[in-house]
């Protein structure tokens, strides 16, 4: 008995209906999947440091006042040492002034300096800075660099026989004799004690030449990660495309002081040269002025030029631990750079006292090391082992979402064809 023509009608409205509910059902799933899919994840991008301003000096130190870095003719002045998208030491080294554990004091009036890092020199903490990547000149700090050069490649006890160029280098000079005898030990006390341009160009040209020692000072620069700096000369005078910043020279003293050869020099008070090739005795002073006179003082670096203005480093052991500060761009009025110096070591020392939470961390990496796509550690393998994974599924996670998608439309369909059927078969 067929049923009738109303019901059946009836019917397949009904029918028409479900198939509506089910055809919209499927819709909105397989649109919230497909979102899922090409939504990108949230976290897939490092955020950029934030800064509340643009950092004055990112790229360059501010404009020279003079000609001394004019190139040689033929030459090109240096393009910019590239910025590092991650800031070596940390986030909050990317951040412009002063850069404050939280709710610490400010540091002591008087401060000069365009830039300035306080580090522990035992844990590697970067306790306090100013500017800390602000790309300045180093002036004679960068003679640290080429002493770690030659405590790596020469041998304290050769001797070396300076030049008539090496000895009448522009001062400050040690004053060595040309066609004198020295061992690299003597010279290396003329270079970090009395800051001697003609000791820095007599080991020059026995490492092969200003151009190769500045190479090997720059390739040093890179091999530890002092992204920021560039030597133009080994002595620190001014030259096309010179630069460091205080968080280089942090990094660069951290390095140094762990050779014995170096650390022993610097905190070094006097030191005769021997007479020769006519010459009498030299006795060289330490010109570090905090030598002596501030508690537990291990020694340091000074330098100055007309566009580096006055540059220092200097570290002091109290309470078990060494704490150094870097200071660059700085002016000796109202008070000496030494003086400044030394408030900001008693700075540290009080926030070292006092444990506050280190606003980065002296870190040696290479290059290829910082580049963010590459783990640097143990700890940044276990963090980056997520997209490690995912970049060794050639299928990856949005393939398999539609492949589930497809899969859900098949059944789907397969479910209303077969209800469909169904309703045709009750007619």
């Amino acid at each position: 008995m067929r049923m009738p023509l109303s019901m059946q009608r009836a019917r397949r409205r009904y029918i028409a209906r479900v198939h509506s509910a089910i055809s919209r059902s499927l819709l909105v799933l397989v649109s919230g999947v497909l979102a899922l899919a090409v939504t990108p994840v949230a976290t897939a991008a490092p955020k950029p440091p934030a800064q509340a301003q643009p950092c004055a000096n990112k790229t360059t130190p501010p404009a020279p006042i003079d000609t001394s870095e004019k190139p040689r003719p033929g030459e090109a002045v240096p393009a910019p040492l590239p910025v590092p998208p991650v800031p070596v030491g940390g986030d909050r080294m990317a951040e412009c002034g002063l850069v404050l554990p939280k709710r610490a004091l400010n540091p002591p009036e008087g401060d000069t300096s365009a830039a300035w890092v306080l580090q522990d020199l035992d844990n590697g903490d970067v306790i306090a800075a100013k500017d800390p990547h602000a790309r300045q000149r180093p002036a004679s700090l960068i003679k640290v660099l080429l002493g770690l050069v030659v405590v790596t490649e020469l041998p304290p006890e050769k001797v070396i026989t300076p030049t008539k160029e090496d000895a009448e280098q522009e001062c400050t000079c040690v004053g060595i004799a040309a066609g004198g005898q020295y061992t690299v030990d003597q010279l290396l006390h003329g270079l970090l004690m009395h800051s001697g341009n003609d000791a820095a160009h007599a080991l020059s040209t026995v490492l092969g030449g200003t151009d190769a020692t500045v190479a090997k000072m720059n390739a040093l620069a890179t091999r530890i990660g002092a992204t920021d700096t560039r030597a133009a000369t080994p002595s620190g005078l001014d030259g096309p495309g010179m630069s460091t910043s205080a968080y280089d020279m942090s990094l660069i003293f951290h390095y140094a002081m762990k050779k014995p050869e170096f650390a022993q020099v610097v905190k070094t008070k006097s030191f005769e040269i021997p007479p020769t090739a006519g010459k009498p005795v030299i006795t060289i002073y330490n010109d570090n002025k905090l030598l002596g006179s501030y508690p537990g003082f291990i020694g340091g670096k000074t330098g100055f030029t007309d566009d580096a203005r006055h540059t220092y480093v200097g570290g002091a052991l109290q309470n078990g631990h060494r704490v150094a500060v870097v200071m660059l761009r700085a002016e000796q009025r109202p008070t000496r750079v030494t003086e400044q110096a030394a408030k900001l070591l008693d700075y540290g020392i009080a926030l070292r006292e006092a444990k506050a939470e280190p606003v980065g961390r002296i870190e040696y990496r290479s290059p290829e090391t910082a580049d963010p796509a590459k783990p640097a550690s143990d700890a940044d393998g276990a963090a980056n082992s997520g997209a490690a994974a995912a970049a060794e599924d050639p299928f990856g996670v949005t393939g398999w979402i539609i492949t589930l998608v497809v899969f859900l439309i098949i059944v789907a369909s397969f479910v209303i064809g077969h209800q469909r059927k169904k309703a045709m078969a009750g007619e």
